[in-house]
This record gives C-alpha cells, structure tokens and sequence, in this order.
C-alpha cells in the first residue's frame, strides 16, 4: 500500500536529512510501520522557526512540494488565489500516486486536500482532524469548511475521520480518537508529596497568547501572595518568552516560576512525576497533550473549557475547569489544597484515566485503519 499524506506541517531539510515537527513524526513513524510506501505532499521551511522538531528516522520514496500560503493580510489573499491553484494540481498529482489518502486537518493545505479528495471517492481515506471538533465553537472559516466536509457522508466516500471526544450527531465516518505519549511498560506507581507542603505546578506548551502561559504564572503569583508555597516549572518555546521574563523580574517571582525552554520527554517525565498540578488555560486545543501527559503521572488538571477537556477530565471529577477569571479560579485550587484525600482522590482518577490510552493502544487503532 503507498499511504499518502497530505498536510501543512512544514519539512525542514538539513543535507540530506530531513526533519518535522517533533509529536508529528513520532505518530507517522507509527503510520509508516504499517504500509509498503509512505508519500509526502506538504510545504518545506527554510528553518525550523522556533518549532520542536526531530528527524524523520525512515525513508520515504517521494515529497510533492506545497506552496506555503496564509490569509492574514489583502495582499497575501491576492496572492494567495494563485498558490491555491498551483497547489490543487501539486495535490492531484500526489492522490493520483497513492492508494490511501491521509488529511491532516485543519489547515490551509488540509482544507485543499478535503476539497480533491472529494473527486477519487473510490480512494480509501483517513482524515485526523487535531482541532477542536466541538460543533459550538466559533472557529474560522476555512476551520468550519473542513469540519463540514468531513462530516458529510457524500463528500467523503470510503473515509474515517478521527476527531478528539465524543459528539453528539454525528455522521457514522466520524471515529472518536486520541494522542498517546506512552507505553504500557512506562506504567509506574508515583507518590506524590502532601501538598500541605510545597505545591508544583507545571505548564507544557508554546509560549503564545493562544496558550496563555500568563495566566499560569498569575495563578501562581496569587497563590503565592496567600501564603502558600507553590512553584511553576514552564516549558516550551515561543514569542511570549520576553513578556514572562519581564513579567517574573517586576513582580519578583524568580524563586516561584522557572522557564526551561523546550526539554526532551525523559526531562518532561521527571518534572511531571514530581508535580501536582498540569496546568493548560488554552483558547483552544484538540487533544492537548500536556494535559492527558501530566494526568498519566498523576497531575490533577487545570484546564480551560475548550474542545474535549470537559471528557477528559469528566466534567470535574478528575480535575477543574478554569474560568479565567483570577480570583474565582484561585478559590477553586485553593479547595483541592485545603483537601488532601479530594487531592489523592482525583490524582488517582486522573492517572487511571489517562492510563487507558497508552502507545501500545494507539499503534493497534492505527494498524486496523490501514489493513482493514
């Protein structure tokens, strides 16, 4: 089978080596394990950009060239027309190749790839949509096109599309779906210190406004200031980096928050095993990583109420949904830390959850997409 994947993650070329966003090659090395030739249709970045990337570790036989485009001014709209053409014709010629279609969604080049795909119905197909497919959200139009492509039966003939959390009304293609990070042999008993004492929390992300890693730190800065011992380990990359340096130097919270920049998953582990808190007051998500990640070591989560965090953490039961609004959500941590058996509680809940969805899994659901 040649499995062709059609997506806007950029390919940064090194010599002869080439290189991806880091989770996304993890995932296709997965897909690769299971086809006799694996195709590329995306765009190449010159440089990496502040993005976590890491080597494609396999070969592959072919990489159809994307024109890399974006709609954020008049001009690039202009201008964008004729990259749309260019890039529809790049896109039929791959399909053409293949056997089964990949779509990475949602994007630019994931909505032109839902848009050929709709013309070789016979084609076998897999969609992975990793953004927030909750039907209420506002999201933009180019978003909203490909949820309703995707989501209609007669334009995706001979098509499962995986989407995070389980929705109501939805057509029989769609396939509730997730991200793993670990393995069934990585299971381990963490204890976790009394949070009578010093309290941990993490943050796990880009260091963008989408992210909101601001909000993380005064959280923080508030539960400091009521007396309690609490530290903020920050890790990722991204432009807000300056923003936060400034804001922990004049609010003089060097003792309580601390940047890492991007660290490898061993790093990550250690600092989530040791932790009691991950903490994610995101715009928006598909399946966020941190979150499922820091609950596998028993972090309790605090989150925001955006795509499919409401299931994972069950309404409540094994974690919190923030409202950001400072004052409010303080009182609600402030309850689990006034409270070591609700703590205990919920940790436990949160890493027998997350438990269920390990490497091991994932593999097995990603095998049966391809060889049925």
């Amino acid at each position: 089978m040649k499995l062709l994947v059609i997506s806007g993650a950029p390919f940064i070329f090194k010599g002869k080596k080439s290189f991806a966003y880091s989770p996304y090659v993890k995932e296709l090395i997965v897909w690769e394990k299971y086809v006799e030739d694996i195709l590329f249709c995306c765009p190449v970045w010159k440089n990496e950009n502040g993005l976590l990337i890491e080597e494609i570790p396999f070969h592959f036989r072919k990489h159809y060239k994307l024109i890399d485009f974006n709609l954020n001014s008049f001009p690039n709209i202009i201008k964008s027309f004729f990259l749309v053409f260019c890039n529809i014709l790049i896109i039929i010629k791959a399909v053409y190749d293949a056997d089964h279609i990949h779509l990475r969604c949602p994007g630019n080049m994931g909505l032109l790839g839902c848009i050929v795909q709709i013309f070789f119905p016979s084609k076998k197909k897999t969609a992975k949509y990793a953004g927030n497919w909750d039907p209420r959200s506002k999201q933009p139009l180019t978003y909203r096109m490909q949820k309703w492509i995707l989501n209609n039966t007669f334009l995706t003939r001979n098509m499962q599309v995986l989407v995070y959390g389980e929705w109501e009304n939805q057509s029989k293609n769609i396939k509730s779906f997730f991200t793993a990070t670990y393995s069934e042999s990585e299971k381990e008993v963490v204890a976790k210190d009394n949070i009578s004492k010093e309290k941990t929390f993490v943050f796990v992300g880009a260091l963008a406004s989408g992210k909101n890693p601001m909000y993380a730190i005064k959280l923080v800065e508030q539960l400091v200031k009521n007396n309690n011992m609490d530290l903020l380990h920050i890790f990722g990359e991204g432009r807000e980096r300056v923003n936060l340096e400034n804001y922990i130097k004049e609010n003089q919270l060097e003792k309580f928050v601390f940047l890492h920049g991007n660290q490898n998953k061993e790093t990550l582990k250690q600092f989530y095993k040791k932790s009691h808190f991950v903490i994610l007051p995101s715009k928006s998500e598909g399946w966020p990583k941190a979150i499922a990640e820091g609950m596998f070591w028993g972090c309790v989560p605090l989150a925001t109420n955006v795509s499919c965090v409401p299931f994972m953490i069950n309404y409540g039961e094994r974690g919190l949904l923030l409202d950001m609004n400072v004052k409010r959500d303080v009182a609600q941590i402030q309850e689990i830390l006034s409270d070591q058996n609700r703590f205990e509680e919920m940790s436990k809940l949160a890493s027998e959850w997350s438990r269920n969805y390990t490497t091991d899994i994932f593999e097995k659901e990603i095998k049966n997409l391809l060889v049925k």
